[in-house]
């Protein structure tokens, strides 16, 4: 079973991993049409009702395969202006010049008498996603098609208003990839699942489809920090790493990064960036005096960041257990990364059950749980997914195939390149999700769209500067990933 937003974000992937839309509800309505002539193979009377959504593309291709044994007759809940999708309408203008009765929203007045002359009535109105009753027209047509008698009703993918008061109550359901949320014999009748061609990789591995439906779009009356306010705790015997942390998180879309970073090398980072709100702390490598100055800048943030560049002196061990468990305590989602990363195996039950991700390589991974990862990718997968079920946490297991779980559900992400091996890209993936988590983002889906957003990103820049790439060239490059995959305009 799956929910309606996974199956957006399997469609969504299915193109990036070479399966087109078009081609997916070609195999969709062909479905559908196989059906209809497996219950009911004689010429029969069709009336099909279509939205203007690819819901109601999936019903133009069925009245295409259905015309030619059947006598069809569409009703276009709509003008045909008012079609969203260039495929739906592709879909349509196909019907124009075919044996199908077309008619639309003009011709509300004909529907009971359509109604009483068709024998089979496919419902293709309005699919996954719906909230509420259905509006008006879709209002009262499902009442009519409900009250029809002696008809067989067929939805396709699932009923028009599914899971509202107002539904339309189908013998049949043909259904696409898998059953969906919500679906049972109560409300759908008998379910067919057709596979429409989704590839494998589309539903193993990462890809845009993450990116573009769990990814907030600003809203336009947001203001300064409602967008995200991530924390870095980092820096001291390394400059760069918070920096590059922070810069990567303003460019996934925080609206502010704070540096929580030893006094020695404040002002340097600062010099970075004056995008980035530096806080110099007391000493030259972090310290459990530092606690209440980074209790302080938690309390005005969404997410944190621990680890990148911290070192691994005992003091600061020390010091980085104390601050997750402020920060487990309190319910804010971290990122633990780099130096934090064997801080924190020495003391597993600081993370356990809680909004926590946890970046490791192979070797971080040992430190962390004291195993040696097998070589092959199943025994691989099957060991973080069962550590990641042990702990309650989410693990982003870094390699030539990442591995990404929360120990329920299991990611898998092979965008990338071998240059992406250069200094600071893993801070650049941890600013990147510090900042999907500071949106409010589960941690399960904020490792799977920084996964596609870091990869892509990378891929980009190799493109053009090759085995040269740089971890600052990736930062910039992430804002014009996120332009290509969200909305043109970014709002909702």
């Amino acid at each position: 079973m799956i929910s309606g937003r996974e199956i957006k974000v399997s469609d969504k992937n299915s193109e990036y991993f070479g399966t087109p839309p078009y081609k997916l509800m070609e195999n969709a309505g062909k479905g559908v049409a196989d059906f209809v002539n497996q219950i009911d193979p004689g010429k029969k009377k069709i009336l099909v009702f279509c939205g203007t959504g690819n819901n109601g593309g999936d019903g133009f291709v069925a009245a295409r395969h259905l015309m030619e044994k059947h006598n069809v007759n569409l009703f276009l809940v709509g003008k045909e202006n008012d079609i969203k999708t260039e495929i739906s309408r592709n879909n349509f203008d196909k019907l124009k010049n075919a044996k199908v009765k077309i008619y639309d929203i003009d011709s509300l007045d004909k529907i009971d008498e359509l109604l009483s002359e068709n024998y089979v009535i496919l419902d293709s109105m309005l699919g996954i996603g719906l909230s509420g009753d259905p509006r008006e027209p879709f209002f009262s047509i499902v009442k009519k098609i409900n009250a029809a008698e002696d008809k067989i009703i067929l939805s396709v993918d699932v009923p028009t208003g599914l899971g509202a008061d107002t539904a339309v109550t189908p013998k049949f359901t043909v259904t696409f990839h898998d059953q969906k949320e919500g679906m049972n014999s109560k409300n759908c009748g008998n379910i067919k699942v057709v596979d429409i061609g989704i590839p494998r990789d589309a539903i193993d591995y990462v890809g845009p489809g993450e990116l573009s439906v769990y990814y907030p779009r600003p809203k336009r009356q947001s203001h300064k920090g409602d967008n995200g306010r991530v924390l870095i705790v980092g820096g001291g015997p390394y400059i760069g790493a918070p920096a590059l942390a922070g810069l990567a998180a303003l460019r996934t879309g925080s609206d502010l990064a704070y540096i929580a970073t030893p006094k020695r090398v404040g002002s340097v980072i600062a010099s970075f960036s004056p995008n980035l709100i530096v806080k110099n702390l007391n000493s030259d490598f972090l310290i459990p005096g530092d606690v209440p100055a980074i209790r302080e800048l938690l309390d005005k943030c969404n997410a944190i960041v621990i680890g990148p560049g911290l070192g691994d002196a005992k003091e600061t061990e020390e010091t980085i257990i104390k601050i997750v468990e402020i920060t487990v305590n309190q319910g804010k989602p971290l990122v633990i990364d780099a130096d934090a990363i064997k801080s924190v195996g020495g003391q597993l039950d600081t993370i356990k059950n809680s909004r926590t991700v946890v970046t490791p390589h192979k070797e971080e991974f040992r430190k962390l749980t004291g195993i040696v990862l097998p070589e092959d990718i199943d025994s691989k997968v099957k060991t973080v997914q069962e550590w990641a079920k042990k702990l309650g946490i989410s693990i982003f297991l870094k390699g030539y195939v990442d591995v990404l779980s929360n120990g329920r559900k299991t990611k898998l992400n092979k965008i990338h390149n071998e240059a992406m091996t250069v200094g600071g890209t893993g801070d650049v993936l941890a600013g990147i999700i510090g900042a999907l988590l500071s949106k409010g983002i589960e941690p399960f889906n904020a490792i799977r769209i920084a996964a596609f957003l870091n990869g892509e990103a990378g891929n980009n820049v190799f493109d053009k500067k090759s085995y040269g790439l740089l971890a600052t060239d990736i930062i910039e490059e992430l804002p014009c990933v996120l332009k290509k995959y969200l909305s043109s305009d970014g709002r909702v």
